[in-house]
């Protein structure tokens, strides 16, 4: 009768665990998947169906399109073929906690990339890299990439030699604005893209305006797209920490959350964030210069000017977003980074901005500050962007971005020789 019991037992704990596992694919399927399919037939509509003069593609971009959604569909269709496996083989991801995750935002190019990569070095953060972000969202496909990528390093590396290459041929364009590497640490931001709430989509799909209001989440969102993309975005992190946390912190950079801080605070009570912050009028054409590669690639000469002009109001948005709610928020909970404070001292910075949000500072990490302290300030980049390119001037960005230039002031006091006058000296400390 034992037997029988515990066989019993067995049956109606498994009966339990697919019913659990049943709503949890019925619920990431009807809140997430099926909104997401209908973005994504409006993106694809408004390629193939495009109304007006100023909407109608090109012929450049239309076989820009033809080449670019097939694969673009099948890696979204990939990626969710692994959450819904997830779901099955590792449904315990969904009782890992995300505790007192640090998060990195500031207006894009300022100095964010720089910051999350030296942090990135701290033995107590995990983040994600660019080959996760890219073909191994779900736990699955991180198992099976890891799994090929032990048995091509016991047959002499050839697939791993062969990535190197492509690597450096179709990313080396890239390193003067954003360098690219398929192990390097980069924005997981793009964990949203199959659920279509990933910024970068603007750039092969202009006009579409849902996408648009990505960069002014906290804003322009309702509550309810709030809560399904937050609740996406936090199964991500869930996921990542199951397979690389224990007891180690997540790290996150994302220029696009610096319209999202409101709501990573109600989500994550106890998150720490740090703000980068430049002078808006190198930001502003650095950020113009960026996007054009992505304008060239998807033949989307024609709108350049309208994303030119909606991406500098996005840019005054975050502008004021960062520096009108953050200060709000208690002392230990955020702090400011200004670029110009890194490259002169990146080890007085990261540690002023540890002591401040209560962060553990290990001697191994003190040590890789110290290099990368000295290599920081030997660095000069290439770089140079002009406002006149753009059809901007001082003047302009000086009354459209007036906030930060008032912050700047009230942060730096009227004694300051010129060695210590930063634009941000790392805030509130």
């Amino acid at each position: 009768m034992r037997w029988l019991t515990k066989a019993q037992t067995s049956h109606s704990i498994a009966r339990q665990v697919l019913r659990v596992t049943s709503c949890h694919i019925l619920q990431l399927l009807r809140e997430q998947l099926l909104p997401a399919i209908g973005l994504f037939a409006r993106l694809t509509g408004q390629v193939f169906f495009a109304r007006g003069v100023a909407r109608q593609p090109g012929v450049k971009y239309f076989i820009a399109m033809l080449v670019f959604l097939p694969v673009f569909i099948l890696v979204q269709t990939l990626h969710w073929l692994g959450f819904l496996l997830d779901e099955i083989l590792f449904p315990r991801y969904r009782r890992v906690a995300v505790r007192a995750p640090v998060f990195i935002v500031g207006p894009p190019r300022s100095g964010t990339t720089f910051l999350h990569r030296t942090l990135a070095q701290h033995e107590q953060f995990t983040t994600m890299r660019t080959w996760e972000l890219c073909f191994a969202l779900s736990i699955t496909a991180r198992k099976l990439v890891t799994a090929a990528a032990a048995l091509d390093r016991v047959i002499g590396r050839p697939l791993g030699r062969a990535l190197a290459l492509l690597e450096r041929r179709a990313c080396g364009a890239f390193d003067a604005i954003h360098g690219v590497s398929l192990n390097a640490p980069e924005e997981d931001y793009l964990v949203l893209t199959p659920i279509a709430a990933c910024f970068l989509l603007v750039i092969p799909f202009p006009h579409c305006e849902p996408l648009w209001r990505l960069s002014r989440f906290d804003a322009a969102l309702p509550a309810r797209d709030k809560r399904r993309i937050l609740s996406f975005y936090t199964l991500c992190l869930q996921k990542h920490l199951y397979v690389y946390g224990g007891d180690r912190r997540l790290l996150s950079k994302n220029p696009s959350f610096s319209a999202w801080t409101g709501a990573l605070r109600e989500t994550f009570p106890d998150c720490r964030i740090i703000c980068c912050m430049r002078d808006p009028a190198v930001t502003v054409p650095s950020l113009l210069n960026a996007i054009e590669s992505g304008v060239r690639m998807f033949s989307v000469d024609r709108h350049r000017d309208v994303l030119h002009a909606r991406m500098v109001a996005m840019m005054q948005h975050y502008y004021r977003q960062l520096l009108t709610e953050l200060p709000r928020t208690p002392p230990d909970q955020h702090a400011f980074v200004a670029l110009d404070d890194s490259h002169q001292d990146l080890q007085g910075a990261v540690v002023r901005t540890y002591e401040q949000l209560r962060l553990p500072l290990s001697a191994a990490f003190e040590d890789c500050l110290a290099h990368a302290s000295r290599a920081a300030r030997a660095h000069r980049s290439a770089c140079v962007y002009s406002l006149d390119s753009f059809g901007l001037d001082k003047n302009t960005i000086r009354a459209r971005f007036g906030i930060y230039y008032r912050w700047r002031r009230a942060q730096t006091p009227p004694s300051s020789d010129a060695r210590n006058d930063h634009p941000l000296r790392a805030a509130h400390q």
